[in-house]
Parts: structure tokens; sequence; C-alpha cells
């Protein structure tokens, strides 16, 4: 049974952080047209520009006429197949465009192998919304194509800025890890969301979280005291108890 998913409407709650995302196009390969809609739509309400193609032949066009920003790549496509389609932007396109592959194929060799000859990212069928648009996000930024990037994030007494990767509280500057940092971007960009700590942990190691992994909390804890230490008068990240964490109250 194919899963359904709901769109929150008050998912988008900075017409800034819209426009900026409108300028990263993405370019969706999947031959299912519920999902390629699926996809474009989810992407659209989030505020980039979808591309759509349904087959490997009519992405490898609208690569060379779009100039994507990223692709998110189906693997069993009608004629040239999505492994196909990957190895021709790497090889005969030589682009370095990000290609997340979206695939129902859990076969780790298969994997690893796509991870191996170009694939930045892999992500399983079915899918949560969430999930993909956290790591579009994440391979936009790694690249250096995201837009939004360039918006400065707030909270409270708290802010982020992105270009530099500079974290300050009350005109002090934190010193912080990558993770450190990676971690607090994550929670800054949707203030009150609640991630567990397996979907913050496969998000900012990009690895499979195994549950006894304290990872998680010990980065946590670190941030806490060294925003406590920069003069922040309350606790910004919030323990919910039985799940993981978010920012805010």
């Amino acid at each position: 049974m194919q899963r359904v998913y709901k769109y929150d409407e008050n998912r988008i709650s900075n017409s800034t952080e819209v426009r900026l995302k409108m300028n990263n196009v993405i370019l969706v390969v999947e031959d299912e047209t519920g999902i390629n809609k699926l996809l474009a739509d989810l992407l659209r309400e989030e505020g980039y520009r979808p591309v759509q193609a349904y087959s490997g032949t009519e992405a490898l066009l609208l690569m060379e006429a779009r100039h994507p920003d990223l692709v998110l790549l189906d693997l069993m496509l009608p004629g040239l197949s999505g492994e196909e389609l990957l190895e021709k932007i790497r090889t005969e396109l030589h682009s370095e465009i990000p290609v997340l592959i979206l695939s129902a194929k859990g076969d780790m060799k298969n994997k690893v192998n796509l991870l191996k000859t170009g694939a930045d990212d892999y992500i399983m069928k079915p899918f949560e919304p969430e999930e993909v648009l956290a790591r579009i996000q994440a391979a936009l930024r790694r690249s250096g194509k995201a837009s939004e990037d360039r918006q400065v994030l707030t909270y409270k007494e708290m802010k982020l800025y992105p270009e530099a990767r500079k974290v300050t509280v009350k005109d002090t500057e934190l010193v912080l890890t990558a993770h450190e940092y990676e971690l607090l971007f994550l929670l800054m960009q949707k203030p009150g969301k609640v991630y567990s700590r397996e979907s913050l942990y496969e998000l900012v190691w990009q690895g499979g979280y195994y549950g006894e992994n304290n990872t998680v909390n010990v980065h946590v804890s670190n941030l806490r005291k060294k925003i406590r230490d920069a003069g922040s008068g309350e606790e910004y990240i919030r323990t919910v108890y039985g799940i993981g964490f978010k920012l805010g109250e």
C-alpha cells in the first residue's frame, strides 16, 4: 500500500527563507507519477523550484537545459536507468551536482556501489518528507549551493551566521565542534520542532543509529554548557522525555 503524506500548511513560517530557497532548482527523476508529484509538491511547498522528469533520458536533457542545483534520483527508470544516469552525470557532463538516490532497493552492496560511483546520499522508500527535506538541505549546504545559508538565524539572544559558521549568544561567540554546529544549525531552523535522537544522529552524523549510542546526548550537554557559559539565563535546548530534543519551550 502506498503511503500518503500530509503536509503542514504552517510548515513555512518565514517568507524571507522561502524567497531565498526559490533560487534552488531541484530535478526530480521518478517514473511513478504519484511519487513524482508528491515530491514536487513537497519541494514547492518548502520553497524550492522543482523540475520533473519521468525517465532517465528526459532527465539528461533537463540537466543540460535547466542546470539544477540538486537531483533526486529513482533507480528503476524506463530506458536509461538511474545508475546509468548517475554515471553520465559524473563522467559525460563532468558535473559535481549533489545526487540523492531515492530507492526501494535496500541491498547494502548496491548502496555502497552507488555512493562510491558518485551518489551523495541514499534514502530508502518509503520515505518521510522531513527526512528528504533535511537531507536535501544538508547536501546543498555541503555543495555550497544552499541559498538559505545566507540567512542569519536568530533565537532569542542566540544568532547563527551560516556563511561564517559562527554562533553568538549575547554577542559572545561560541567555540563549537563541527558536529555541535551542525546540530545547532538543524535545531535553529525549526524552533519548537521535536527531533528524536535517532533522526538527529542520522541527519548530523550521516550514519545509522543503534539505540545505545550516547553521542547525541553528549553533544547536546556540551551545547547547553557553552550556551549557559556565554550568559544565557535559560535553557534553550529542551529535552522531550522519551523522544529527543527541541529548541524552545
